[in-house]
């Protein structure tokens, strides 16, 4: 029998371009998350974290789900799902409202208007909001206030950061996971889920970058605080630098993934010049024995250009000093080796590799950065559970995504 009460399950589902994750986890009071089921499938029906082929994406989304519900020995209704892609865009925003309330204190619906007033930016027809993230409010004078509920003053400001997507591309992983058979009780963009799983909260306070490197995209949030002040989603992962080893080695691309993860490594000096690496050859050819310092050499300038663009990206924000406590880097392509050496040079900081922390349960399996995105969004849904119409109001207020998600399921009913 594999029968459990859904609701009292909380499940992150990692849609990426490589593969599709799912984690169950039960939630367990004073501990937190319990991982009960872990369940992964190769995905070919994304592109660069966009999904491209439904039906594809689809069957990988049941597979892994299933694996992950047998394994749990239980059945799930809904899960909280990544988004990535780069349609994504973030901006910082503020709103600000006079205090209503008599006796001038600040009250949870003053503080509600304020996060309104804040998302009321312009945006095209075709994008919609997916997260409004509270960074710091400001009473009258009083600037740095994390909880200003109860506090008197006659102004309230609130500072957010704003993450918008692309309507259609946001419907098509909705689609996706309701033709699975499962809903989606929300929408989780990856970098905030994979800071959830691997970041300690000092580092949160002291301003920390989290780098997750995927197959197709390169997931980038900045926190400073103890709250995200910068989000970018780059269109470039681990498939380019597989990509690069196949055509620079001539070998198949099943051959040039197998040997990036056997053999590969991001900083061309750690390698010893005597170590060689059978290579495959297209067409029939016999293999060859090259140097293993001839791959890392195709691969570090990859590593290097995407880590190079994601400082870019942070010096074009104005953050390029916020991340005091250093750099934090994970995804599937960051287990390479030299990848956080590499990103210390690039960057001038301490870098680390980032993986779950915080859950119980099934550690030794989920403890890798393939799996932090997974484990985050299952965080991400245990902690909006208790939160009720808070957590609605920070993540999924948006009325049209609600529209969308609901016709969603009615279309999915119909086929």
């Amino acid at each position: 029998m594999r029968r459990a009460k859904a609701p009292d399950l909380v499940v992150g589902l990692d849609v990426g371009t490589t593969k599709i994750c799912a984690i169950i986890g039960q939630p367990v009071r004073s501990v937190g998350l319990d991982v009960v089921g872990v369940g992964s499938a190769p995905s070919r029906g994304l592109r660069r974290g966009i999904v491209v082929n439904i039906d594809s994406t689809v069957e990988a989304i049941r597979a892994a789900v299933g694996e992950a519900e047998q394994m749990a020995g239980v059945e799930v209704s809904g899960v909280y799902a990544g988004i990535a892609g780069g349609h994504i865009r973030g901006v910082n925003s503020r709103g600000v409202v006079a205090v209503s309330g008599k006796d001038r204190e600040v009250s949870e619906t003053d503080v509600e208007r304020a996060v309104e007033a804040a998302r009321a930016i312009s945006l095209p027809q075709d994008r919609e909001i997916i997260h409004v993230l509270p960074q710091n409010f400001i009473v009258d004078d009083g600037d740095g206030i994390r909880e200003p509920i109860g506090m008197t003053g006659v102004r309230l400001e609130v500072e957010v950061h704003i993450v918008t997507g692309a309507v259609t591309s946001v419907q098509n992983v909705v689609r996706s996971v309701n033709r699975a058979g499962l809903a989606v009780h929300d929408i989780v963009l990856e970098p905030l889920a994979s800071g959830e799983a691997v970041l300690y909260e000092d580092e949160k306070e002291l301003g920390v970058l989290v780098i997750d490197i995927g197959g197709g995209t390169t997931d980038v949030a900045l926190y400073r605080n103890g709250a995200v002040w910068h989000t970018a989603i780059l269109p470039l992962g681990g498939d380019h630098i597989t990509n690069d080893i196949a055509i620079g080695l001539r070998t198949p691309m099943a051959d040039a993934e197998e040997m990036k993860k056997r053999y590969g490594c991001a900083v061309t000096a750690l390698v010893p010049a005597e170590e060689t690496v059978d290579v495959p050859s297209v067409g029939g050819r016999k293999p060859r024995q090259l140097s293993r310092q001839v791959l890392s050499e195709i691969i570090q300038p990859r590593v290097e250009e995407i880590l190079t663009l994601v400082a870019r990206e942070l010096a074009r924000a104005g953050f390029q000093d916020a991340s005091t406590a250093g750099v934090v880097v994970t995804g599937g392509t960051s287990i390479l080796e030299g990848v956080p050496e590499l990103a210390e040079g690039v960057f001038d900081q301490p870098v680390r590799r980032g993986v779950p922390l915080g859950v119980r349960g099934l550690v030794d399996v989920i403890r890798s950065p393939v799996y932090a995105t997974a484990v985050g969004l299952a965080l991400q849904g245990l902690r909006a559970r208790p939160q009720g119409v808070a957590a609605q109001t920070v993540d999924g207020g948006n009325p049209l995504a609600r529209l969308a998600r609901g016709l969603t399921g009615i279309l999915n009913d119909i086929l």
